[in-house]
């Protein structure tokens, strides 16, 4: 048998070891921007939570040991100077732990018991097996020792503050192992199902298989193919609570959600090799949609948010999807995805057009995925030229399906309001070389420095020749060695680290790479796509990037920025014949 390959190397203080369908991971990020001085396992069932520490031993003296962090995605070891621990999944909710010359601590995080949080420590006698039960997962960790010594269980049945945790160590030249598993109330007691090594084998081989399908086009020419599939693979979740199919989580680290537009360029990348799975990203947020019609912004394990919509990007993201995909979605696909997207646009046709306007309106720059772009500083309620670039092709797309699903007058209506909607886009928003955002309130129009103010490129062919052509000239402007700013580096308002006053974005990105193609301006969307791999293969796949010195920032972890990645570079090796 050969031994699967161990697949890319990397720093878990950046994205954190998981695997494929799990809702926990091990990592030391245990909040917004928190590093813990050990690995923790952290679940991010009712929120993120870290539950458990892990904390190398010296055999010797039971205390704390310095030892380095090795991970692949099959595998992460502690190395010390006297011996290793290696952890590995077996299955989603179970890991192993085996370790030789290195004890190991595993404790509750939380020190404090009280009657609505903290981690409650007991040993359950029908399992023989010791258990931490967490108010803030609501969820069992049940550690079984399958081989070694429990030198010590503090903490047992103990309420209030104190330390919990077991601590597991073997005779000289032994080693030790035990099993965690995350689970709900009660199931049989842990039966081994492999040899570690086994396992390790069999995680290393179902993670080689995913990038074969992700990225079989990968080569020495795009280094970061395998690292962005890792990303993606550990990052899904398998269906719980209201994530009501597998889904991509933005990240494993803080921003454990499944955003209402986030979720369409994770479906793009993964579509050619796992097309169930894309499908599925596409799906999710359509499966919360409201009786108005609207997306919530956001879904995760015990929460869907409707405070805030995200920008209707899906009609252009399933027109792409339908030519990504191996098979073309059947008729009875395509009805479905047609009348929820009939829904989403009538939202924003309806709910956000005020009376007599030609326009909907976003209600804050949270709606627009661009927070707290400059755009937005004169008013929040505004008409902006990006929504109705997006509306125009969502618009196309609906008349598209409608000409798949035979239903010519439909068909009809759908163009007759693309065409519409476009004029309204031009004769309101247009003012002589860029576009304006409209105050809904004031009726004031004004002009910023933010790159949202060039998304209408995103239109591509259906654009006039000379606004493409000048909107193409504005972009050049925000680009740096790295790729695309989004506001200017010039701008008094630029901030290194602004969030979207600034920074790169992936999203950004990839919308505007694929207009300007559309509308003809290659070389310009080539170097676009360069730049930004580029700054993926040296900086990885943060949430946003430094627009100056290409630093990641913010969260490390971050699958839209790897699917960008694989987006890109997989249209690369296709032009390069690869």
């Amino acid at each position: 048998m050969t031994a699967a390959r161990s697949g890319p190397a990397f720093s878990v203080h950046d994205i954190p070891f998981s695997t494929h369908g799990s809702w926990f991971d091990i990592s030391p990020v245990v909040a917004e921007k928190t590093y813990a001085e050990d690995l923790h396992l952290v679940s991010h069932q009712n929120g993120m939570h870290a539950v458990l520490r892990l904390v190398p031993l010296d055999p010797a003296t039971g205390d704390r040991t310095e030892a380095r962090v090795e991970t692949t995605p099959g595998r992460l070891s502690w190395i010390g100077t006297g011996g290793r621990i290696d952890l590995s999944y077996e299955s989603p909710d179970t890991v192993r732990l085996r370790g030789s010359g290195l004890g190991i601590s595993v404790d509750a995080a939380a020190r404090t018991l009280t009657p609505f949080s903290g981690t409650y420590f007991f040993r359950d006698p029908a399992a023989d097996a010791h258990v931490f039960t967490s108010y803030e997962t609501g969820r069992r960790y049940r550690v079984t020792v399958l081989s070694g010594t429990v030198a010590g269980a503090p903490g047992t049945q103990a309420l209030g503050g104190g330390h919990r945790g077991l601590t597991m160590t073997a005779e000289a030249g032994g080693h030790w192992e035990i099993a965690i598993e995350e689970l709900d109330t009660a199931r049989p007691p842990y039966a081994s199902s492999a040899p570690f090594d086994a396992i390790t084998e069999a995680a290393q081989a179902r993670f080689a298989d995913f990038v074969d399908q992700v990225a079989p086009w990968r080569s020495s020419a795009t280094p970061a193919a395998e690292l962005a599939a890792y990303v993606l693979w550990s990052a899904t979740v398998r269906p719980t609570g209201l994530v009501t199919r597998p889904a991509v989580l933005m990240s494993k680290h803080w921003m454990d959600k499944v955003w209402s537009w986030d979720h369409c360029f994770n479906a793009l990348a993964l579509a050619p090799g796992c097309p169930d799975l894309a499908l599925d990203q596409f799906a999710l947020p359509f499966d919360h949609q409201d009786d108005s019609g609207a997306l919530p912004d956001s879904v995760t394990h015990s929460e869907v948010l409707y405070n805030f919509v995200k920008p209707p990007i899906h009609g252009w993201t399933f027109g792409h999807l339908r030519r990504r995909l191996p098979t073309p979605p059947g008729p009875a696909e395509l009805g479905e995805t047609y009348d929820r997207l009939r829904r989403w646009t009538g939202f924003w046709l309806i709910a956000r057009r005020a009376p007599g306007a030609d326009l909907p309106h976003y209600q804050h720059g949270n709606d627009s995925g661009w927070d707290n772009a400059t755009t937005f500083d004169p008013e929040r309620v505004i008409e902006s030229a990006d929504l109705a670039a997006f509306l125009v092709l969502q618009l196309h797309e609906l008349a598209d399906l409608a000409r798949a699903l035979d239903k010519p007058d439909e068909e009809r209506r759908w163009t007759r309001a693309a065409e519409e909607t476009q004029t309204a886009l031009l004769d309101r928003l247009w003012a002589t070389d860029r576009f304006v955002a409209r105050g809904v309130e004031t009726g004031n129009t004004w002009s910023s420095s933010s790159l949202l103010d060039l998304m209408p490129v995103v239109l591509g062919e259906h654009l006039p020749g000379d606004v493409s052509s000048t909107l193409a000239d504005h972009i050049k402007a925000h680009l740096t060695p790295y790729g695309l700013a989004t506001e200017l580096p010039t701008s008094p308002h630029y901030l290194a680290d602004g969030y979207w006053r600034g920074p790169i974005w992936a999203p950004a990105t990839v919308l505007i790479e694929d207009g300007l193609r559309r509308a003809g301006h290659e070389r310009l969307a080539d170097d676009i796509s360069a730049r930004f791999r580029a700054l993926c293969e040296t900086h990885g796949f943060a949430e946003n990037f430094d627009a100056l010195t290409g630093t990641g920032l913010r969260d490390r972890a971050y699958t839209w920025t790897a699917s960008s990645y694989l987006l890109l570079a997989e249209a690369q090796a296709h032009r390069d014949g690869r």
